[in-house]
């Protein structure tokens, strides 16, 4: 794989996990990042927060602190949430201030192995509703009856009120062994359900294959983590070697994962081609990726997506469409197409600020518009709330295999 670009930092596209992972994270770290302020300010940016304002933050506090009813939060908790509304008020969903706890929670969940109830969840960009998306087998969450679809508003009684997901986070993980009370809403009963969950260690394998009827392979992918393109490529070589003819690759309802991952991933289905390039806001390109021609594949490909395949899963099948590699079935994807650099800062807490967008390798801008699939195909409203859904009435998979048994 080859990268070419302004910048010398790789991308990396995380999935940020409560109990799973949600659909809004591509990402560039800035690992030498460790100062308080980028060396870019400017006078009108110092003077935003002068003597005049910090006597206001602390004649607030006084009034607080002498005459507010209800037991106030401490003062680290209220110096954070100073630093949350900075990025709140730029009306982006995406740019968000982590606590030194949610940063860290956040990079640890990141590797595919963590504590938690074992869900995926996605965020609504402008209502900010946590909506599950997937329940992981055998975990805490499939125990208690959590189903797909199910909406979060809330945690241990307290109500979800806007909070970025990463927050809601650490509300819900914890030890192993222990249980969270998380209240959901039912879309599919118009209930609201309690359901008390025990948090369990998650070894969320990322890959899973089968071969079916007419040599036709199987592979599940339901994030982008470390390790997913090695096991991606492991998956490949043992489907050919049991005489694989054509391939299905499943994405939905994957929210994303590592670019550098999904890169490789598509690097191993290319021969050469673009992949995927990143532009800022004045339109200068800060780093494309391109396929070399190490490995290939040279077989129909299906790729089935839905509205819940977003970031990685959106440069995979989109990078798949643009070069005619592979077939894109299901329903439009999520449409996540802008980047988020994570600057780390010196007391371990970081910020994340949208910097960029990204594009396919024909320079489709898919932010809030999402990968068109070349075959449409709808699930069943019924099958939509179901945790597994039967092989046999899986109509998207179905047509993939139709398409490709002929």
């Amino acid at each position: 794989m080859k990268k070419i670009g302004m910048l010398g930092l790789g991308l990396s596209l995380i999935a940020v996990l409560a109990s799973g992972c949600y659909p809004m994270r591509l990402v560039r770290r800035n690992s030498n990042s460790s100062q308080w302020v980028s060396n870019g300010s400017n006078d009108s940016d110092a003077s935003l927060y002068s003597q005049e304002v910090e006597d206001k933050v602390d004649v607030i506090n006084e009034l607080i602190d002498e005459n507010f009813y209800f037991e106030a939060s401490d003062d680290e908790e209220r110096e954070e949430y100073i630093y949350k509304g900075i990025l709140e008020s730029l009306d982006d969903p995406y740019s968000v201030y982590y606590t030194a706890e949610e940063y860290a929670e956040m990079m640890d969940t990141s590797t595919g192995s963590y504590e938690g109830i074992g869900v995926s969840i996605q965020q609504d960009a402008e209502t900010k509703s946590l909506t599950v998306i997937r329940v992981f087998q055998g975990s805490g969450a499939e125990s208690a009856g959590m189903l797909p679809k199910d909406m979060i508003i809330g945690v241990d009684g307290r109500e979800l009120n806007g909070e970025d997901v990463s927050e809601v986070v650490t509300w819900i993980k914890g030890e192993p062994g222990t249980t969270v009370d998380v209240t959901v809403y039912r879309p599919s009963t118009e209930e609201e359900l309690t359901l008390t969950i025990e948090r369990r260690k998650i070894d969320n394998s990322t890959v899973s294959y089968t071969m079916k009827d007419h040599q036709i392979g199987y592979i599940a992918v339901t994030d982008f983590y470390e390790k997913t393109a090695e096991q991606f490529s492991l998956a490949i070589q043992d489907l050919q070697s049991q005489g694989m003819q054509s391939l299905i690759i499943d994405l939905r309802n994957n929210p994303g994962g590592y670019v550098n991952v999904v890169v490789d991933m598509c690097d191993r289905i290319l021969s050469s081609g673009m992949i995927v390039y990143t532009e800022d806001k004045d339109g200068n390109i800060l780093e494309q990726f391109e396929a070399d021609a190490s490995e290939s594949l040279d077989i129909p490909i299906v790729v089935l997506v839905n509205g819940s395949s977003a970031s990685a899963s959106e440069i995979f099948a989109g990078c798949m469409k643009d070069h005619g590699a592979a077939t894109i079935v299901g329903t439009t994807t999520f449409g996540k197409g802008i980047v988020q650099q994570i600057m780390p800062l010196s007391d371990g807490s970081a910020v994340k600020l949208t910097i960029a967008k990204y594009f396919t390798p024909n320079g489709n801008d898919i932010h809030q518009k999402g990968i068109e699939p070349d075959v449409v195909v709808e699930l069943p409203e019924e099958l939509l709330y179901e945790p597994v859904i039967p092989e046999e009435q899986d109509v998207q998979l179905q047509k993939a295999l139709e398409l490709l048994s002929n």
